[in-house]
């Protein structure tokens, strides 16, 4: 089995990687604004599954920059999909998604939640996905996972929820999954609810914690938290 792994060489795609060692992870070869070029791509290449693993994922720059996020998260979608929707194949295509398409009210959200998103990253998120179901061979897939290195900021929200998991064990859903052939909206969460700041000490014990109240910007997903009914639970792991 060879596998397109889509977004370029992050955290999510080396870990990938390793499972799938004959993974085709294009960076300049494969131009995804570009049908012909995914066309030429498709011709020169044989896989027979497709894991989307490209967003843009930060917020802020999602809210400022629309025409970007629009582009990066729905239109290179779009393309993909449409692309495949003209060759008539039954390519397995799996796509990356998040808990952002929530409102994080509740949160603990399954595959069966109504999606309300309450910024522009969610909306276009949940764009990418209404793209994806056109397809007769997909899964989305969603999961919320911070890549297994010191935290980037200062501060980490005690406020903010999630089921992290880190990307290997992320990666290893990905592969339960695509090699159980499941389809239609599955979750990949962790076996346990926690905050933003617990989070973080796993990788930084000197962070320090921040709320809501510090934070000026776009709206956020306050709890992205999820759950799942069609599938097992994972256990976050540093190792």
């Amino acid at each position: 089995m060879t596998v397109l792994i889509t977004g370029g060489e992050n955290s999510l795609s080396l870990e990938l990687k390793k499972i799938y060692s004959n993974a085709l992870i294009p960076t300049k070869e494969l131009d995804l604004s570009n049908k012909a070029n995914i066309e030429s791509f498709f011709k020169k290449n044989k896989f027979d599954t497709i894991i989307h693993n490209e967003s843009l994922l930060n917020v802020r720059l999602c809210e400022d920059e629309k025409e970007l996020a629009l582009k990066v998260n729905v239109t290179h979608t779009k393309n993909l999909v449409d692309v495949l929707q003209n060759k008539n194949c039954n390519i397995q295509f799996l796509h990356i998604s998040t808990p952002c398409i929530f409102d994080g009210f509740d949160g603990m959200y399954a595959e069966s939640s109504p999606a309300k998103p309450v910024n522009f990253y969610g909306q276009t998120r949940l764009m990418a996905e209404k793209e994806v179901s056109k397809l007769s061979n997909y899964s989305i897939l969603r999961t919320n996972y911070v890549s297994k290195e010191k935290w980037p900021y200062p501060k980490a929200f005690s406020d903010r929820f999630g089921t992290y998991l880190f990307p290997k064990q992320v990666a290893q859903g990905i592969y339960d999954i695509q090699t159980d052939g499941k389809k239609g909206i599955i979750h990949i969460v962790g076996d346990r609810k926690i905050s933003m700041f617990e989070l973080a000490k796993i990788m930084t014990p000197e962070i320090q914690s921040m709320t809501i109240d510090d934070y000026f910007g776009p709206p956020l997903t306050m709890d992205m938290s999820l759950d799942s009914k069609k599938w097992k639970k994972y256990t976050i792991s540093i190792e």
